[in-house]
């Protein structure tokens, strides 16, 4: 028994996986209380807006960052022992990720008026939120390099405590704005709340002089920038149509089942996006840097069974727990208005273990810059979501969102399999 439990506590996954959990957990709690302020301060339909301001703010940060998280971690990972080659990744990135952050700042300033009435179905009464978020964009953006650095250098003791830091002060801010200004103060602490953690990663980096010292103007290359090209572009597809997708499903619940029921799916979109917390920081902290290393077909099967054998029969006993006490949760996140949130747990949950399946899988397209095989397969998978919502509202109204959910993730986890069905059954160096 002995050298099993040795074994268990000597995988660097399940050591991460357990200050993962403390990070998680703490967002999880912060979660509750953001959400019930929100439920009892805001209703289902000030939901649905909060839901449009968050699908509206995903694409324009990446935008800002150039969609270079992902290649930046990978290249840091590689390179994390070659510093000249690290110091032209980092010195490159910076500086054009402030110029692409400018831009975005200034536009975002001056199309306050109509970006108001874009997401906010109309109204124009919001354009302050939009000058606010131009102002924070710059701090944000220095906020995601640091992290995807951090990442890219395995120092996920710092990336977590951070993450730690970082929610304790989001979470006062958000509180205190929406008990203040409701609606507006929430939008408000969701403009700036993410670019406020900025000032808790200084607390770390001003230790840490050898990171500083590697941004050089000198050392700006455009053959580094060239090789994370990829990478923007990946990422910034699907930071754009992700939310767009979640944008016209949103206006379509609205237009034929009513704003009210779009907050119900917003709900059950906050809810799932909770639990899903442990695993998909886990996937994005430890699986990108650890397939970016892995060189053979062997160890790629191996790492995603690991995971598999480590991490989903846990996460799966925790949605089944999730499931059975749904009312309960409703009942403590939200108020008796939000009972129909109570419908749509099954289908969101199976598809969300199917999505977490398929993730762990998939991060291999940005590990080995597998370009046209992600834009594809994002691309049918974001198709699939909205074709199927579209039908099944027809027929089983907003639950229907959750049926497609599952179904689409269903297909595109099938995909997945076909795609590397060489190196997961058949690998080459076995």
């Amino acid at each position: 028994m002995n050298p099993f439990i040795n074994k268990i506590k000597n995988n660097l996954l399940v050591k991460i996986a357990s200050l993962n959990s403390l990070s998680v957990f703490l967002r999880l709690f912060t979660g509750f209380l953001t959400t019930k302020f929100l439920a009892v301060f805001v209703g289902a339909e000030g939901l649905a807006l909060i839901g449009n301001f968050k699908n509206f703010l995903t694409p324009i940060q990446s935008i800002s960052t150039l969609g270079f998280y992902s290649g930046v971690i990978k290249y840091v990972a590689e390179f994390k022992h070659k510093a000249f080659r690290l110091s032209k990744t980092i010195s490159s990135i910076t500086y054009i990720t402030f110029l692409a952050t400018c831009v975005v700042s200034i536009v975002c300033f001056i199309s306050s008026d109509y970006l108001s009435k874009l997401v906010f179905l109309g109204d124009t009464n919001y354009s302050f939120v939009f000058k606010v978020l131009a102002v924070a964009l710059p701090f944000y953006t220095a906020q995601a390099l640091i992290m995807s650095v951090y990442n890219g250098l395995s120092k996920f003791k710092t990336v977590l405590f951070i993450a730690i830091g970082g929610q304790i002060v989001i979470t006062i801010l958000t509180l205190f704005m929406i008990w203040c200004y409701q609606l507006f103060g929430a939008l408000l602490a969701m403009a700036i709340g993410e670019a406020l953690i900025v000032f808790v990663s200084f607390l770390w980096i001003r230790k840490d002089a050898r990171l500083l010292k590697l941004i050089k103007r000198k050392n700006v290359n455009l053959a580094s920038l060239k090789r994370l090209s990829h990478y923007s572009v990946m990422a910034l597809f699907t930071a754009i149509c992700t939310p767009l997708v979640a944008i016209l499903i949103r206006y379509y619940i609205i237009n034929n089942e009513g704003i009210e029921a779009a907050g119900f799916w917003e709900a059950i979109r906050r809810i799932s996006g909770y639990y899903l917390l442990f695993v998909t920081t886990l996937i994005a902290l430890y699986v990108l840097p650890k397939l970016s290393e892995i060189k053979t077909d062997t160890g790629f099967r191996n790492e995603v069974l690991n995971f598999y054998k480590t991490i989903i029969p846990l996460f799966a006993l925790g949605l089944v727990i999730i499931y059975f006490t749904r009312s309960l949760i409703v009942k403590i996140l939200f108020t008796e208005d939000f009972v129909e949130v109570e419908s749509l747990f099954l289908w969101q949950i199976i598809g969300d273990f199917i999505k977490v399946l398929a993730m762990v899988i998939a991060y291999q397209f940005l590990a080995k810059k597998m370009f046209w095989y992600y834009i594809i397969t994002e691309a049918i998978s974001l198709s699939l979501t909205y074709v199927l919502s579209v039908y099944f509202i027809d027929s089983l109204g907003v639950k229907g969102v959750t049926v497609a959910h599952a179904v689409s993730y269903s297909i595109y986890f099938i995909v997945i399999l076909v795609i590397f069905r060489r190196p997961l059954f058949f690998p080459k160096d076995a």
